[in-house]
């Protein structure tokens, strides 16, 4: 049986993407991500918990990201995990995760002094989410966080 690798996120960027151009017009965009989830614990207290995702978009979608994508943008990310593994300066194995954005959606407003309608590309690389999807948490009678 085959496996499956898909990551669904919603969330704000913590910083403004980090482009590089390389060789052969590559060009590589670095994304922060952070994805909050809130609860009440136990005790009652409410618990709030954020996650740090980095991104990596390629190609016309870093583009796009370089030139619409601002710190505190909301997205709506499809992508998949990759792992990258390294041996760094002191000779130390080194292993970082990361989600490879195979097509996002912006959400929310635009952002101060952007132009009115970001291009068709933009539309076309990313799912078609008409509105933020809705997140819900059942909290019942159980203390559970999820």
């Amino acid at each position: 049986m085959a496996g499956v690798n898909k990551v669904i996120l919603v969330g704000h960027l913590g910083a403004d993407p980090e482009v590089k151009y390389l060789e052969g017009e590559k060009v590589v965009a670095n994304l922060s991500l952070a994805t909050s989830e809130a609860y009440q614990d136990r005790a009652g207290n409410r618990v709030e918990q954020t996650e740090w995702h980095d991104l990596e978009l390629w190609d016309q979608q870093a583009k796009i990201a370089e030139k619409y994508l601002k710190k505190g943008s909301q997205i709506y990310v499809e992508g998949k995990i990759k792992s990258d593994k390294w041996t760094d300066e002191q000779g130390q194995n080194r292993k970082r995760m990361k989600i490879r954005v195979l097509s996002f959606t912006m959400l929310g407003g635009k952002p101060d002094g952007m132009a009115s309608n970001p291009p068709a590309a933009a539309a076309a690389n990313s799912a078609p989410v008409a509105t933020a999807p809705q997140v819900s948490l059942d909290e019942g009678d159980d203390d559970l966080p999820f």
